[in-house]
Order: structure tokens, then sequence, then C-alpha cells
């Protein structure tokens, strides 16, 4: 596959610098092939005003970035594929307080609701399970709590990680947020998480 994304903040400003350069390069992703309508599946519309498709044959209306992380945001493109940019660019993470501060946002909460949105899109569908020996175990995040006992917790976000042995050290992992640890939730993360044939090495 070839990946055509900008590698520099150079290149980013230069290529991504305007509203329709993000569309352009949206809807080569989108549509490879050139256009394609969602509902119908025809291969033939015409552009119209407000950068939206008209499918020639069901007539139906599509905007390049339905479905999208971008669908109903008053931001600009340019907008996000700077903070896009920038979050994949880091190798030690990005904190929504860190992205307010690079894009010159004076309002906190933007970046605090984009940030989400923008990990979310980063996981690629079809993913490789983890194989081999794999580790699995749970764990409590946030501050301590005074007066709780044990593995109770009023205010910390309970998480499952999966770590994938690679020699003496530690491989790919997976993370996730869940609600308990019940059986059900955690055979779950593990079927969904794990290849078949694996060894799931736990604290019992």
């Amino acid at each position: 596959m070839n990946e055509d994304f900008p590698r520099t903040l150079w290149e980013m400003e230069r290529r991504f610098s305007e509203e329709a350069a993000c569309r352009q390069y949206l809807f080569a992703l989108r549509w490879p092939e050139g256009f394609r309508c969602p509902a119908c599946g025809a291969n033939k519309g015409w552009a119209m005003r407000g950068n939206l498709w008209l499918c020639a044959h069901c007539r139906r209306q599509v905007s390049v970035t339905a479905g999208t992380i971008f669908q109903d945001s008053h931001l600009p493109l340019t907008t996000w594929f700077r903070a896009m940019w920038f979050v994949t660019s880091q190798k030690n993470g990005v904190s929504a307080l860190g992205l307010q501060r690079v894009l010159g946002w004076g309002n906190y909460r933007t970046a605090w609701a984009l940030l989400p949105k923008l990990r979310r899109a980063m996981v690629r569908p079809g993913r490789d399970r983890l194989s081999g020996t794999v580790e699995v175990d749970e764990t409590y995040w946030g501050a301590e709590e005074s007066g709780v006992r044990g593995r109770q917790s009023l205010r910390k976000a309970l998480l499952i990680v999966a770590a994938q042995a690679d020699g003496e050290g530690i491989g790919r992992i997976r993370l996730r947020h869940i609600p308990d640890t019940s059986r059900a939730t955690l055979h779950g993360f593990i079927t969904e998480s794990v290849e078949p044939g694996s060894t799931v090495v736990s604290d019992g």
C-alpha cells in the first residue's frame, strides 16, 4: 500500500493550508477509483455547491466527510489536519493541553473533545490480534482514594491490558477501559484481542 501523508510540518503546511486541498485528499482516500455512491453503488456523480456530490443514479447528495470524524464538525478541515499531524508525529503521546497550546486554541474544551475522536480513528480496522504468549491483567488508573479498601474504587478507571511477549521484552499491546471484571467482560476482551491457539498468562 502506498502511504501518502506529510512527514514534516513544512510538507503538512504546504499541502494542506486550504480547505479544497484537504477535501481533495479525503476524496482520493475514500474513492480512489472515482466517486461511488454509498447508497446505490453507482459510480457516476456530479460535484455540487457546499462540497456535496450528487449521485447520477439515485440522486442522493453525498459529502466526502459523511460517516467520518469530520462529519457535523464546525472546525475547518485545515484545523483537523494540523491536529492529526501533530498527534501522529509525537512519539510520547499528546495531551489535550499540549494540543491546545500547539494549535493556539483559546478554548481547552475544543482540544479535549477532539483528541479522543482522533485516538479512536487511529485504531486500524481489522488489525491483527496478539499471538504467541500473551499476558493479560487488569488494573485501576487514578489517584489514591481515601476510605476505599482493597480493589474497590469510586472514581478510578478500570483498565484491562494484554501484552504480547517479545523475547525478554514486551511487544504489541491492547488496552481497554472496561466496566467491570466479570468473566464475560474479561473473556470478551481476550477473544477480541488474542488469536486462538495462543498462550494467555494471567494471575488467575
